[in-house]
Order: structure tokens, then sequence, then C-alpha cells
């Protein structure tokens, strides 16, 4: 890729249009994490190939800002370009909003693509920038000039999630949201998150690697309700049927001038999720905004949905444990071998769909970059002594997937490796045992899992715990698990991924990742208490555990957890793999 090139093409358009500067958010109309190759507009400009990251074009300056889980891989992806690396929360390091007050002149001109900004954010950086007499404008996407045979916008076919697994119908949804929307004396709700679109049709695709999801908006007033989606997607006569019981289909490009016609009276939308392209159609004085209203139903899942979710893990560790115990962990395999082998055993089980995630396999060094993904350039020889970080994840057509196990190739672990392998596991022991109060945020609890790594002077920098969708996005929110002040509360029904981890550039990384389900556990005379039900049933690595560091409680929970995993799955494994789940799940 050569990338000098297309800044000098950029910078020709910015020049043309009298624009100084120009912001580059790399997400798509839906402000989705993940986005489909249409919208990689940060990775074609920069070369960057991670998920999340900003950068910010001038006429004479390149920069790219990212967080600490790409650090690495950014220096490595963006060397010998023109880019200058920024390492957010890095001291010294001003964020890309901080950047422009600073270093852009009174009077100049910032652009930004309206699609690509939520109205929120392009609102609060307009205050903040026109302080500074700096002029932020909206503008059509300069990036498509520039981008021969650039991807077209996805089109993938729907299909319907069961009804035994989705566990409400679309109808259904749509009668809760106009409650919700008639308690409150509002009208209309319009939603542009494209998960949460998915889940309220329960219709799924594969617009976006694996997210089973499809580009559209969806507008839910007292008396109507539209899905705005490309008609080609519904090939199949009976899913169009079905869906046109409850949504008039309009074209995918016409909500921006339709929502003018139908936002009628006081509605509701979230302004951290609608692009600034609808700001004027949504402007109405007596609007309420805030989280979508579906991002709360969606999180709390229902009985079906946590049936298909605890079914989901059974079937995926019945999997995994049978790649475990078919690998030769003496012989040479590539890290994309590895995930491969795995994925083979994973496409044998019943309704398996497709990987949650691209996966990250990371032997030794590339361990240490927490969100490495091997390519066919990177891949190392995973071969002789060294820690792997395996984390993977499954769609299922009733649930999905996302666990991370570190394996140890070679000789016996170092003791550094054995200690830090145990200061992760006994944090992710600590949070999924723990018992909490109604109304307990994941803030209140992420000590829990960085407690003993900060006893030996180490940490990490990701966060603890984010949701997980049912057969949808494998991060989901608004649930977190970190240091970051969310005003979310856990509730039973939400899904959690419990996964510490400690990091070691240029040496190894180690991360131990299940999923965990939010459970009542009991009321007392203080209030109501709920627990953690743990859905991953993979056995822990025992060649890595420093049995000394662990207290009686965390032997016994330990052994319980390989207990169980063992009865869950003993039935669903060849004989080969039997022998090799007795013992990796025998007592410590």
């Amino acid at each position: 890729m050569d990338t000098g090139k297309r800044l000098i093409k950029f910078r020709n358009e910015l020049r043309e249009r009298n624009i100084d500067a120009y912001l580059i958010t790399g997400t798509d109309p839906h402000q989705s994490e993940y986005v489909a190759a249409r919208w990689r507009t940060r990775e074609f400009i920069s070369g960057f190939t991670g998920s999340a990251g900003t950068v910010v074009i001038t006429h004479d300056r390149a920069l790219l800002w990212v967080d600490s889980r790409y650090f690495i891989q950014a220096e490595r992806e963006i060397a010998g370009t023109e880019y200058e690396l920024m390492k957010l929360d890095t001291e010294g390091i001003p964020d890309p909003y901080q950047w422009l007050e600073d270093n852009m002149q009174p009077h100049s001109s910032v652009g930004v693509d309206g699609a690509s900004i939520s109205i929120a954010l392009f609102s609060s950086l307009s205050e903040r920038l026109k302080k500074k007499s700096i002029i932020l404008s909206a503008t059509e996407d300069l990036i498509d000039p520039i981008w021969e045979k650039r991807p077209v916008v996805p089109c993938t076919q729907c299909e319907e999630m069961e009804a035994e697994y989705a566990g409400e119908s679309a109808a259904e949804k749509v009668k809760r949201i106009r409650t919700w929307l008639r308690e409150r004396n509002l009208r209309w709700t319009f939603i542009a998150s494209i998960d949460d679109i998915a889940w309220l049709t329960n219709l799924r695709a594969d617009d976006i690697p694996c997210n089973p999801v499809f580009v559209s908006y969806a507008f839910i007033s007292l008396s109507k309700a539209v899905l705005f989606v490309d008609k080609a997607r519904f090939a199949d006569k009976t899913i169009q049927q079905h869906i046109k019981q409850v949504f008039e289909i309009r074209p995918y490009e016409n909500a921006a001038s339709d929502l003018r016609n139908l936002a009628k009276g006081a509605g509701y939308y979230s302004p951290e999720k609608v692009n600034e392209v609808f700001h004027k159609a949504l402007s109405g004085k007596n609007n309420l905004t805030g989280r979508d209203i579906t991002t709360a139903m969606k999180t709390i899942k229902n009985e079906a949905e946590l049936k298909g979710m605890k079914l989901a893990h059974i079937y995926d560790a019945a999997a995994y444990v049978s790649f475990l115990a078919r690998l030769d962990f003496s012989s040479k395999y590539s890290e994309i071998e590895i995930s491969s082998l795995l994925e083979r055993e994973r496409e044998r089980i019943p309704g398996y769909l497709g990987p949650s995630f691209n996966p990250i396999s990371g032997y030794r060094e590339h361990g240490a970059m927490c969100h490495y993904s091997a390519t066919p350039e990177s891949s190392a020889e995973v071969y002789g002594h060294g820690l792997l970080v395996l984390d993977t994840g499954s769609q299922f057509e009733f649930g999905t997937t996302d666990i991370t196990r570190t394996l140890l190739f070679g000789e016996e672990a170092s003791e550094e490796e054995k200690r830090d392998y145990t200061l992760v596991l006994k944090g992710h022991l600590a949070l999924a045992r723990q018992r909490f109060i109604k109304g307990t945020r994941g803030v209140q609890l992420d000590v829990l899992a960085k407690q003993f790594l900060w006893q030996y002077g180490e940490s990490y920098y990701h966060g603890t715990g984010h949701g997980v969708g049912c057969r949808l996005n494998v991060h989901e929110g608004p649930l977190r698990i970190s240091s970051s002040l969310i005003d979310v509360p856990l509730e039973p029904g939400m899904v959690t991924s419990d996964e510490p981890g400690v990091y070691k550039e240029g040496r190894y990384g180690i991360r131990i990742e299940n999923l965990l389900a939010v459970k009542k556990e009991a009321v007392t005379e203080f209030g109501e208490f709920y627990s953690f039900d743990v859905l991953t049933l993979v056995p822990y690595e025992k060649r890595l555990i420093d049995k000394s560091l662990l207290t009686e409680e965390e032997i016994k929970q330990i052994d319980d957890y390989h207990k169980r995993v063992y009865e869950e799955l003993h039935e669903l494994v060849d004989s080969d793999v039997l022998r090799w789940l007795g013992a990796a799940t025998s007592p410590l």
C-alpha cells in the first residue's frame, strides 16, 4: 500500500475545498465498531488495520491515534510512512480533539465525513473548536474520490432467527417499544445501531465479517414501523412476508429524506449512534435523547436466548477440547495453523455458522500484542518453548461464544511465566465467584480481576469484561467491567466476558477468558444479590499453574470447575479426546 500517494491525492481534495485539516474516524454510518469493507477508510488512508483509531490529516502532517491495545501493531503497520503514532492515554500525548484545538490556527477549517461521526460527537467537538475560532464542517465522504474500485455498500441475504432461539417475536418487541414511548408521552423512535435492528427484527445477515448484521435503519412510531433496508436482501419470500407483517420496507438510502416527514411530534433517538447527516431531521425541540431503547432490552437475554447461549458454549467446548487433545505440543505449527485446526473442529459441530471475530493467535512476543491478528506475512512459527495466546469465538444458530486460553508449548514453563499465569487466573476466578448487590456497576468489580497483579507491580489496560450478544456482535454494549465510569448496573440475563491478562512486550502475553451470565443469587435483609453463572467450559492450562500461590478456596473453585467441564462434555467427545479430558480436568 502506497500511503504516500494516497495522502497526496487526499490533500489535493482538501485544497480544492479550502479545508485545512480532516478527521477520519474509520467507522460507518451506524457508528459500528467493526465495519464492512466499504467503510474501512482509516485503513485505506493509513494502512493501520486495527478496529479502533483516529486519523487527522493536515496539509503537512498525518497522525494516527490508537489506544494501548494497538500500540505495537500500529507502530509496525505505519513504519516507513509519513504517519506519526499518537499513543492515547500516554503522558504528554493529547487526544485528537485536543490536538486540533492546540494546533489549528484561528479561522481554519476542519472537515469530517458527516456520515462517519455521531451527532453527539460532532456537536461537542464543534463547541470545543468554536472557542478557538476553528470551524468544523460536515462534508461528503472525501475518501471516495480517491478510492478506486471501492467496495460497494454490502447487501447480503437476511435470514430469520428461529423463534425457539429468539424467544420473542419482532411484533412483540415493537409492542414493548411502543409501551415505552407511551409511558414517556413520546410518539416515535429512530434506531441506527445495526445490531439493535438485527435483534429487533430477529433477522441476521453477513454484511460485516463475523458480525451477523445488515446495514439498515428503523423507525418505530405509535402507529407505524418502517425498516429502511435494501429489499434485495429478501430473496426468501417467506422471510419477506414475515417481516412485512410488522415493518413497512423502504429503501435504505431514503432514510434521511423520509425521516423529515415521519418524525412528527416528540420522539427519541441516540445521538451517540445516529450520524450527523440526520441532525436536521431530528432537531425538534421536544425530542428526548439517550441510549437506544432496544440496547437495554437486547442486553438482558430472555430464557430462550440464555438457553441458546449455554448450548453454544457446551458445543463449542466439545470442539475446543477435541482440538486441544489432538494438538501435538512438540510439533511445529504456524500461528494461523493453530487457529485453523480449532476452526476445523468447530465446523463439525451442529449449528455452527462461523467465527464471532477474527482469531487472535499470538506466540511469544506476538502474544504481548493483545489484539494481534496473524497474517500470512506475520504468522510466526510455533515451536520450542513459549506461550501462545489463543482468543477465538463462534457464532451458532442459537448463541455466541468468546474464549481465550493461554497454551504452553515446549519445555516446562519458567517460574515467572507460572507466576504471571497464576496471578491472572486468581483475578479471573475472583470475579467469577463474586456475589454483588443489585445496582452494582462494572467499575466496582474491575479491581477484583486486577488485585493480584497489582500486588506484584503488574497490570493490564484493556477492559476486564464486555457484553456479548446472542447470535450477534461479540462486543455488545452498554455493559462493561472496566475502570471506565459507565453507569450501567449489572442485571440478571446480561452476559459478560471475564478476561484479565498481562502483557510483557517482546516476551509473552497471558490472557484467560470465560463468559459469565448474571443471575439472581439471594435476597437478604440488605437487599437482592446477584452472582455469575460460568458459561465457558474449557480446562485451564494446569502446567502453568503455581499451586503454591493459590488459596484452598481457589483450588476448590478450579477443581469444581474442571469437574463440571468433564461432566458436561464427556458424552460429546471421541474416546481419544476423553482420555485427554480426564487428565486435563483431574484435581489439582
